[in-house]
């Protein structure tokens, strides 16, 4: 593919496929290798990839755009394309030595992640030794390299850092624990590491995310690697969990426009006023879910295409509005679930999968809606704001 554009077309193209294979990604716990070449083939995983590694750096509307289309198609699918697709951003800012270790020989490498800093890590000379165990890798079974979140505990009175490690496959096992009743077909299993030195160049603070300033910007200086790690990283969390909540919306819409209600005297579904009104209500949560989402996007590119600082009441609008549209799509989901009759409670129908998905999403800790609505508040209060996810 040649342009963020043509990526999104042969997404489009790709999306009979994914909507068929959504049962068959549904019952085998994890998407199949052919699904993930197949959107590798589209160019998906590069639109945020730096340029001189054979990616778009693209705005992120063409990303969160492709995300919503897959997850519409299939929940778990948009799930791991959003947060393996996400990564080739954050591993722009990275030293770039750590770049060339992933990318010089393969610009196709993808990465998995757990942040939550749930192992130890120890400062030694060099760099860091880290072991434990990470929860919830989205996906790292197509993935070569894994990014963990870390605190180094602070020296001399110094607060503590948390930092982003980056190890290579080999340093880590991944162990199958994923068995839910969401998200089911993400392989989002456990990552075990157990001792493992990990080079000072192969980390990045997320201090320096919060700050937009990062190593990488040297050599990717693009307006794309200027913008903050908790607004694009928070929207991709929350996109493919609207994209699901569109996907429940078609899928209900389809079925409507054949149900016939045994309940009142065989009458079809869509002469129901109350079915109306529900798909209505829908719509509407939707619809301002991603015209939020699109206004807030292109407003934090108009400043760092201008060469902006990014004011902070944007970055805390842009928290409060992603946690938002994670429940405006919930409630859309919810509302279109309660119409539409027994018959979606079937095991292979769109719908309930599409409602289990979401409520699963909806549980990531970025979508954390109390927390991200407090700093909004504080900030409108002129209160200061400190948190490495704005």
């Amino acid at each position: 593919m040649n342009s963020p554009d043509a990526v999104i077309e042969a997404v489009r193209e790709l999306l009979p496929v994914l909507r068929d294979r959504a049962q068959e990604t549904e019952d085998r716990r994890a998407l199949s290798a052919e699904t993930v070449k197949s959107l590798a083939e589209t160019g998906f995983f590069r639109l945020l990839q730096p340029a001189r590694f054979g990616g778009f750096e693209a705005d992120p509307m063409h990303f969160y755009t492709a995300v919503r289309l897959i997850a519409g198609a299939c929940g778990s699918t948009g799930w791991v394309a959003s947060v393996i697709g996400v990564h080739a951003w954050q591993m722009g800012l990275f030293p770039d030595q750590a770049q060339q270790d992933v990318w010089a020989e393969d610009g196709g490498t993808r990465m998995s992640s757990s942040y939550a800093p749930t192992g130890k890590v120890r400062a030694v000379e060099g760099g860091y030794q880290i072991s434990g165990r990470w929860s919830f890798s989205s996906g790292c079974d197509h993935a070569t390299w894994v990014l963990l979140g870390g605190i180094v505990p602070g020296e001399d009175g110094q607060p503590p850092d948390f930092r982003t490690f980056l190890l290579p496959l080999g340093d880590y096992a991944i162990e199958d624990v994923w068995n839910t009743i969401g998200l089911r077909g993400t392989g989002s299993n456990d990552i075990v590491v157990d001792d493992v030195f990990v080079p000072a160049y192969r980390s990045l603070s997320f201090n320096d995310t919060a700050r937009c300033v990062c190593p990488g910007q040297e050599q990717n200086t693009a307006p794309l690697y200027r913008i903050p790690y908790g607004s694009i990283f928070s929207y991709a969390i929350t996109t493919p969990i609207i994209g699901m909540a569109f996907g429940a919306y078609d899928a209900h819409v389809a079925y409507q426009r054949q149900r016939v209600r045994a309940a009142y005297a065989g009458s079809k579904a869509v002469e129901d006023p109350f079915a109306q009104l529900k798909v209505a209500e829908a719509s509407i949560e939707l619809d301002a879910a991603w015209r939020a989402l699109e206004g807030d996007i292109r407003e934090l590119m108009g400043h760092v295409n201008a060469g902006e600082k990014i004011p902070m009441r944007l970055r805390l609008r842009i928290r409060r509005d992603q946690v938002h549209g994670t429940a405006q799509a919930i409630d859309a989901v919810d509302r279109l679930f309660e119409n539409s009759g027994g018959r979606a409670l079937a095991v292979g129908t769109p719908i309930q999968r599409f409602w289990r998905d979401a409520h699963a999403g909806r549980v990531h800790a970025i979508n954390d809606a109390e927390r991200a609505l407090v700093m909004f508040g504080r900030g409108e209060f002129g209160l200061s704001v400190a948190d490495a996810m704005v």
